[in-house]
Order: structure tokens, then C-alpha cells, then sequence
């Protein structure tokens, strides 16, 4: 394919060279003009390991050219990929002008008596339904009904460690491939050809938000590595026997398991264990302020919760819960975000009852049957057995711990709080 890479940066750079060795003929575009004649003259304006050679490499086989002004270019490529800045905006929102300037231009200049749509792929960092909300209305001012046959929108966000980049991008950890219906796109299929790696072929808004969920777990694992880290060395003990420990678990931390959109955490540990750390590391002045959140966090999850379960429910309702205790086949109410969010429901006047086949309330001891009692008092009439919760009718049905998959139940609003779609 003959692609224009807009934006010569770290990013726009790495991809123009990476396109090159992969045989596609390349045109970058770059508006600043020294940046330009570095280039041409056989230079490379970054230090990113192996890119000055693949950079020469593709000139040298008259597969990668520079220019500043990119004309009609597009008219000549089959696709043409956005990598220029959005950096932050002075209240902390990505500054887009510089999208939105790169869309105007090929906008601008793309003809509509293509044999084939040009493929427009967006690489930057841009905010969920900056795709549908800012780049096609461009492209629709200047094209209207013309867009379809003249343009292809997609959002590919990309994956590269400054310092191995070019092994992360013939090596990526996944593919991710938004669209505008989530139906796959020819080029971008052959854009990969060769690359193996995990692909997802979704809509717009899920390939942008990836990004932003990638990035910011990246800063989480590093912030929460240092708070468990500094709270080591105040304790005099190793950091780094503690991180390899921790890491080497493969089941539990470092792991799909815990890691999923769906109910608040609760039981006998975490919330325990989470407190008492915080008081360890306040003790000893580690100053752990992203630990110091996590509960308040957990809180606001519960309250969440409540208010989307109810959604679009009469007041006074007949809601059936599926799963009392914190997680399916326990019996253990300790701490249960569920007997929280029983409570609520009770409290805001609903008919509640609940289902759940392995608590019996009066084979309930100890901790466990206080903490129940204490939060939801009339405890005993609220269970019902299975042909109850089969035969009512209910205004809303909750499975909060996977409970509903077994059970017939009649519904109209049916809800998980297990899992979030």
C-alpha cells in the first residue's frame, strides 16, 4: 500500500519506518521544517534503539520520503495514518486541534472519484467519541454525501515503549481495531498481515477508550508498586524480595481474577486487610495516598451500583436478589457489598426478597451473624426458596454473583451487578 503517516514524532516516526520494512511504500508529512530536512538528509530527530537504521533502510529502497506540505497526497495513498500530539489542555482535556487541523487538511483534499475509500486511521491518544463527535463531522462539512465513497474511518491506538519500540510494534501485546459499525476494515486487515498478536475489531468508542484504560493501569501498577514499596523501607523490610513474591503469583495478582467490571469488593478480607494497611502505612509516615482511596473508592462502586440497578423501577417495586453473600457458594456475609446494597434497596421502600441457596440464616455464627443482623434486621423473611423466586413476577431481578444463569426467573428488568455489559 502507498500510506502518508501525518506527524513525525515518536510515535508517526516509528510506524512510518515499521510500514517501510514491511514493504508499503511511505510518505511522512510533518510541519516542522528542520524536522523535515533532518530526514531528507538521512538524519533521525529521535533516539528510539534501531530507528536511524530502519529509517535509512527505507530510503534507500525508495520506500520512505518526507515532505511538509501534503497537497493532494492523500489522493495518491490508500491510507493515511494520523500520529500527531494531543497533549494536555490547560484544564487537563487532551488539546485536540492539532486532530482536528490534520483531519480539516485531508478533508480538504481528498477527491470522491476514488476507486476505493481512502482508510483514515486515527493513532493518537483522543477522548471516547472524538471519532463520532469531532473528526467525521469534519469530514462530513467538507464531503456530505460523498464521505462513504471517499473516506474509511478507524481507530487503531498503538502500543510502543519509547526505547523498544520497533520490537513492540512488529510485537504487539494486542491489536485493537475500532470502526464505525465494528465490522472489520479490508486495509487494516492487511495493514497487520504477518503481525500476530490478539485482535479485537470493535466500534469506535471501545478502541478509544482502550488507550485510556491502558495508560492509566500502567500508572496505578507503578504508584501502587512505590507505596508498597516505600512502606517496605519503612519497615525495614526488602522491596524487592516483596515484588518478587507478588509478581511471581500468576494466579491471583497478576491475572485476570479480581480484574473485571462488576461488583464492589467485600467479605472477610480485602476490606479488613486494606484498613489495617492503612493504618501501617500512616503509622510509619509512608504517606500511601492512592491505598488510602481504595475503600472510598469500593464506597462509591456501592452507591453506583444502587443507582443502576434501579433504574427505570417504580418506587415500592418487587425486586429479587440473587446472591446474598460476597461471592457465589459462601456463606459469608461479612462485609458483603451485596447485604450494602440490600440495604439500601430495604431503605429506599422496595419489596425485597433474596435467593440464594447456600445461606441458611439460622446456621449463622459468630462475626457472620452479627455483622448480618446489624445491617439487615428482618434477615429471616427475606430469603425465598428457588420455586418462589421461579413463580413470582417481579419488577427487577439483580444476579450479583452469578447466581441467574440456573434459575427461571420472570423479570421485567433483569440486572448484573457480577458483571457490567
Amino acid at each position: 500500500m502507498h500510506i502518508a503517516v501525518f506527524g513525525m514524532g515518536y510515535v508517526g516516526l516509528t510506524a512510518a519506518a515499521c510500514l517501510a520494512r514491511s514493504g508499503h511504500m511511505v510518505s511522512g508529512v510533518e510541519v516542522n521544517e528542520a524536522k523535515v530536512a533532518e530526514l531528507n538528509a538521512g538524519g533521525c530527530p529521535i533516539a528510539e534503539p534501531g530507528l536511524h537504521e530502519l529509517l535509512r533502510e527505507g530510503r534507500e529502497l525508495g520506500l520512505l520520503s518526507y515532505t511538509q506540505n501534503a497537497g493532494d497526497l492523500v489522493n495518491e495513498c490508500d491510507m493515511a495514518i494520523v500520529c500527531v500530539g494531543t497533549p494536555s489542555g490547560p484544564d487537563g482535556s487532551h488539546n485536540m486541534s492539532y486532530i482536528g487541523e490534520v483531519s480539516r487538511q485531508i478533508a480538504s483534499a481528498v477527491t470522491t472519484n476514488r476507486p476505493r475509500p481512502l482508510t483514515v486511521v486515527y493513532r493518537s491518544t483522543i477522548r471516547p467519541g472524538s471519532l463520532e463527535t469531532l473528526v467525521h463531522p469534519i469530514f462530513e462539512a467538507e464531503l456530505g454525501d460523498r464521505l462513504p465513497q471517499a473516506i474509511e474511518l478507524v481507530y487503531n491506538p498503538e502500543f510502543l515503549r519509547e526505547a523498544t519500540a520497533i520490537e513492540d510494534y512488529f510485537h504487539p501485546p494486542k491489536i485493537v481495531i475500532g470502526t464505525v459499525d465494528g465490522a472489520p476494515s479490508e486495509n487494516m486487515t492487511a495493514l497487520y498481515d504477518g503481525i500476530a498478536a490478539p485482535t479485537f475489531v470493535t466500534r469506535f468508542r471501545e478502541a478509544e477508550f482502550t488507550k485510556f484504560v491502558d495508560n492509566t493501569w500502567h500508572a496505578v501498577k507503578v504508584a501502587f508498586a512505590n507505596e508498597i514499596g516505600r512502606t517496605a523501607v519503612k519497615l525495614g523490610i526488602s522491596a524487592q524480595s516483596v515484588h518478587e513474591i507478588f509478581v511471581s503469583d500468576t494466579k491471583l495478582n497478576i491475572s485476570p481474577y479480581y480484574m473485571r467490571p462488576g461488583g464492589a469488593f467485600g467479605g472477610s478480607c480485602l476490606p479488613k486487610d486494606v484498613r489495617a494497611l492503612q493504618y501501617i502505612a500512616a503509622d510509619v509516615g509512608a504517606h500511601t495516598v492512592m491505598i488510602d482511596s481504595v475503600l472510598r473508592s469500593n464506597e462509591s462502586h456501592k452507591y453506583f451500583l444502587f443507582q443502576y440497578v434501579r433504574e427505570n423501577v417504580p418506587e415500592g417495586g418487587k425486586v429479587l436478589m440473587a446472591g446474598l453473600s460476597f461471592k457465589a457458594d459462601s456463606d459469608d456475609l461479612r462485609e458483603s457489598a451485596n447485604v450494602d446494597l440490600a440495604r439500601k434497596l430495604l431503605e429506599s421502600g422496595y419489596q425485597l426478597s433474596v435467593y440464594d441457596p447456600t445461606l441458611i440464616p439460622s446456621k449463622l455464627i459468630g462475626q457472620n451473624l452479627g455483622y448480618a443482623y446489624s445491617q439487615l434486621p428482618a434477615l429471616n423473611r427475606l430469603f425465598v426458596p428457588r420455586d418462589v423466586a421461579e413463580s413470582e413476577e417481579w419488577d427487577l431481578a439483580i444476579d450479583t454473583i452469578g447466581l441467574i444463569a440456573d434459575l427461571k426467573v420472570n423479570a421485567r428488568k433483569h440486572v448484573s451487578t457480577n458483571r457490567l455489559p
